[in-house]
Formats: C-alpha cells, sequence, structure tokens
C-alpha cells in the first residue's frame, strides 16, 4: 500500500498566513491549503451574517449575531493556523504573499463594517424623517378640525419635533425643525387667518404655551408672534359681543387689559364701551326701553368688574360705567311708562316706586308716583289703566271717604286726578261677615254713635276710580269702587271689612 505524503515541515509564516486569510470571512485560508469544506462553513457563516445584517436598519445588527459571528471568525483563524502550519500552500507561490494578501483582505471586512455603518446612519436619517413627515401629516389633519378636537394631536406633533430637534439635533430631520414650526403656527392659527376672532383665542393662547417646552431661545421670533394676533381676536371677539349685546365680553376684554395692557388694542377698549353706553342711552328712548335700562344696568356692573393698569384708561371706565348706571336709573321711569301703556301693571307699580325711590330730585319723579299708584288701582280695577295720568290735582267735586273697618287703611284714587291717602283704623268698628249682618239693607257707615276716621278730597268731574286696602294683616284684598262724578253733588266712600276680605 502507498504511504501518505510525510507532513511538511512546519513553517510559522505559513500558519500566520492561513490565520489572516481565514480572518477576511470568506475562508481563503482554507482555499491555499485545500480544504474546501471548511471554506464553504465560513461562506454560509459570512452569507448568514448578511442575511441579518442586510438591509441596513437603525437599531443595528443583533449583538448576539455580532458576538457569535466574531467567536467564528478567531475559532477559524486559529484552526486555519494549526492546519497551515503543516501543510503546503497550494494557489500561491509562499507564505509571505499569503501573509501579505490576508492583510490586504482585512479591508474586506473592516471596509464593510464602514458601509454597513454609513447605510444605518442613513437608515436612522430616513426613519427621523418618516418621523417628521408623520408629524406634519398630524399638524396638516389637524388644521382641518376645531381646535378643541386637534389639541391633543397638536401636542403629539410638538412632542414629536421637540424630539428630533434635541435627541438627534444633527439629522436632516432635525435641520427642517425651524421651518416645520413656523407651519406648526401658522396652521394652528388658521381661525386667526380666517377672522374668526372668537375661535382663534384658545389656540393662539396654546401657542403661547409652546416656549416652555420648546424654549424661547430656540423659537426666536415664533415664542412672540402670537402676541399681538392674540390681542387681536380678544378685543374683536370682545367688541363684536358687546355690540351684539353678549355676555362674555368682560372676561375677553379683562384678559385683553391684563395679558396686554400696553397694546394697541387695550387702548381701544374704553372708546369700544362708551359707544356701547351711548348706544345703551339712546335705546332708552326706543321701542323697548326696559331692555335698554336692564342692559345699562348690566353694563354698568360689567364695566365696572373690568381690570385698569392704566390711570387714565381706568378713570375713563369708571366714567362710563356712573354714566351707564345714572342713565339706567333715570331711564326706569321711561321703562315704567312703557309697562303702563302694555297693561303690565304689577310690573309698572315696582318699577316706578324704585324710580322715585332712587332718584329723589328727578323732574319726573313727581308722575311717577302718580302712575305708581294708577298702576295699582288699575291691578283691581284694568278700565283705570286705560289713559296714563298726569300730574293735576284738585277739582271742584267734594268727596269724602270714611272708614268702617278695624284697620289702617290706604285709598288710591285715579281718572282725572290721581292720588293717594291713608286713614286710621275705626275704633270699634268690626268686620262684616257674609249672611248675617251683609244683606240687602246693609249700609255701611251708617251708624251715628261711630266716629269714623275720614278725609275730604276735591275731585274733577269725571269717572274716577276709588281702591281701599287694609295696610296690615295677610289674606286682606284691595276693595274698589267707581265713582262717576257730576256737578253738584256731595259724594261719600265708604271702606269696610267683610270676613271674606274688602
Amino acid at each position: 500500500m502507498p504511504t501518505a505524503p510525510p507532513p511538511a515541515p512546519a513553517q510559522p509564516w505559513r500558519a500566520v498566513a492561513v490565520a489572516l486569510l481565514n480572518l477576511s470571512g470568506l475562508g481563503l485560508g482554507y482555499a491555499v491549503v485545500r480544504r474546501w469544506g471548511l471554506m464553504a462553513v465560513c461562506w454560509v457563516a459570512t452569507a448568514i451574517l448578511l442575511l441579518v445584517a442586510l438591509p441596513a436598519d437603525p437599531d443595528g445588527v443583533p449583538g448576539a449575531t455580532v458576538v457569535l459571528y466574531l467567536i467564528f471568525l478567531l475559532l477559524a483563524a486559529a484552526h486555519g493556523a494549526s492546519v497551515g502550519l503543516r501543510t503546503r500552500l497550494a494557489l500561491l507561490p509562499s507564505a509571505l504573499i499569503a501573509a501579505a494578501l490576508g492583510v490586504v483582505l482585512l479591508a474586506v471586512p473592516a471596509g464593510g463594517v464602514v458601509l454597513y455603518d454609513g447605510a444605518r446612519d442613513e437608515a436612522t436619517e430616513q426613519m427621523l424623517l418618516d418621523r417628521l413627515e408623520r408629524a406634519d401629516k398630524l399638524v396638516e389633519v389637524s388644521g382641518k378640525q376645531t381646535f378643541q378636537t386637534a389639541e391633543a394631536d397638536y401636542r403629539r406633533a410638538l412632542a414629536v419635533y421637540g424630539a428630533l430637534r434635541d435627541d438627534h439635533p444633527g439629522s436632516r430631520a432635525a435641520q427642517r425643525v425651524p421651518d416645520r414650526l413656523k407651519t406648526y403656527y401658522a396652521t394652528v392659527a388658521t381661525p386667526y387667518a380666517q377672522k374668526n376672532y372668537c375661535s382663534a383665542v384658545p389656540p393662539l393662547k396654546y401657542l403661547r404655551t409652546v416656549p416652555r417646552t420648546m424654549g424661547r431661545k430656540e423659537l426666536g421670533d415664533l415664542s412672540t408672534w402670537p402676541d399681538d394676533r392674540l390681542a387681536t381676536s380678544l378685543y374683536e371677539c370682545a367688541a363684536a359681543s358687546l355690540s351684539g349685546g353678549g355676555a362674555d365680553w368682560t372676561s375677553q376684554f379683562g384678559e385683553l387689559l391684563s395679558t396686554f395692557p400696553k397694546s394697541a388694542q387695550a387702548g381701544k377698549v374704553e372708546p369700544a364701551v362708551r359707544t356701547a353706553v351711548d348706544k345703551g342711552v339712546k335705546s332708552v328712548g326706543g321701542d323697548d326701553p326696559c331692555a335698554a335700562v336692564q342692559q345699562l344696568s348690566s353694563l354698568s356692573t360689567q364695566v365696572r368688574g373690568l381690570p385698569g393698569e392704566q390711570a387714565g384708561q381706568a378713570d375713563a371706565l369708571g366714567r362710563d360705567a356712573d354714566r351707564a348706571s345714572q342713565s339706567a336709573s333715570s331711564g326706569t321711569y321711561a321703562c315704567g311708562v312703557d309697562q303702563y301703556k302694555d297693561k303690565n301693571f304689577t310690573e309698572a307699580v315696582t318699577t316706578m316706586n324704585d324710580f322715585a325711590k332712587n332718584n329723589p330730585h328727578h323732574k319726573n319723579r313727581a308722575r311717577a308716583q302718580k302712575i305708581a299708584i294708577a298702576a295699582e288701582v288699575a291691578q283691581t280695577v284694568p278700565a283705570a289703566g286705560k289713559r296714563l295720568p298726569t300730574t293735576a290735582s284738585g277739582g271742584s267735586i267734594s268727596v269724602t271717604v270714611k272708614n268702617d273697618s278695624p284697620d289702617d287703611i290706604t285709598v288710591l284714587y285715579t281718572g282725572p286726578v290721581t292720588g293717594s291717602f291713608n286713614l286710621k283704623a275705626c275704633g270699634g268698628c268690626t268686620s262684616y261677615s257674609f249672611g248675617s249682618t251683609l244683606g240687602l239693607g246693609f249700609k255701611p257707615c251708617s251708624d251715628s254713635g261711630k266716629h269714623y276716621p275720614q278725609r275730604t278730597i276735591r275731585l274733577p268731574v269725571g269717572t274716577t276710580y276709588f281702591v281701599h286696602k287694609a295696610r296690615t294683616g295677610i289674606g286682606k284684598s284691595p276693595a274698589s269702587d267707581t265713582a262717576k262724578l257730576s256737578p253738584g253733588y256731595v259724594y261719600t266712600e265708604c271702606a269696610y271689612t267683610t270676613s271674606l276680605g274688602y
């Protein structure tokens, strides 16, 4: 039998060459010693690595895979060195050339690492750009919704912009963030651009909070971009509400005066209030004076609640409030007249009594008192409210009113003249009861032995309506009488009490 060729003498350079060639990951060291199966194993291991690593991912190759592959390369180098130590080279003329080639081929895995890092960086850039694009899309879609609906999405998009800028400051996506923020601000403030000033207030207030998270320095001019727009929106929204009779203008004007006290918009607040007061004063003489009085009264209270950091403006607002209050007070007379004409006698009584009480020196106070009396009479005798009473007094006909009741009473009368007076209770008089003392022959004030409290007044010819009511007591209804007064007669009115009322 032929014997195997003797092994080649040990040669360290050959071992180094085989080891270096195997470190390339291509198994070339096994190729030069004709170990084709082991070379194939190296190719398979490298192919597996490439399948795991490609395409490049921002997260890179899993650490366990890299460690296993490096261990494999070291084992292949060590085993190749052991084989090459006593095995002749087949494909290269000398061990030195093979070693030199092994050193050169080390550039293959090194270059692969460099290329992979570049691909990984590009994958990271694309990932960040995709993230930026998704945030941009979120802003675009949100711009077509109301701010209340889209606020959460706006905040999410802003968080993405902030993370790109802070966590990846050198990325292409981060470099585009400043321009995206300009678009972001303009989109959030879309209602302002559309002149929907009331709707613009919430988003503009939100934009003023953005510097808390993004930083004023980083935002630059954007940090103050919403200020003038918010001031304009607050003014325009409040002015529209004020002129339209709304009630929410005070909070908006108040916020404007507090937040932007020196702005041009704040300087327009007092003129707008003054115009509203002028309009209210003019409306007192219109078709609905009661509504005008109510508006002026509310306006006075609301204006007094406005902050005024600027001394001149605060004084002017105070004068506006005073004028609204005074006009409301004096306008109460016109309101009472309107209520009387509309047959709202109960309201007219209250209104005119309030007017007389609050305006002791007003020229219409005396007539207001007369109208209050006539309205109270008309509550019991509606015919008494056919015409508005005047301040006339006196007449040619004598009318004596006696009190045949145990109560102090007030006598009210209206007709050609209007007035009222009080009578003391009748001592010894009692209430009359139905079915016993009241009958066909019943005549009150007819007991000659009694002293009836009485008062004589003089009235003009015509119809006068009387109402007698107890000044104290519960459940006692007023009594009434209609007297048609003619010349040449003396008239007597008698007030009495029944057990079921007058």
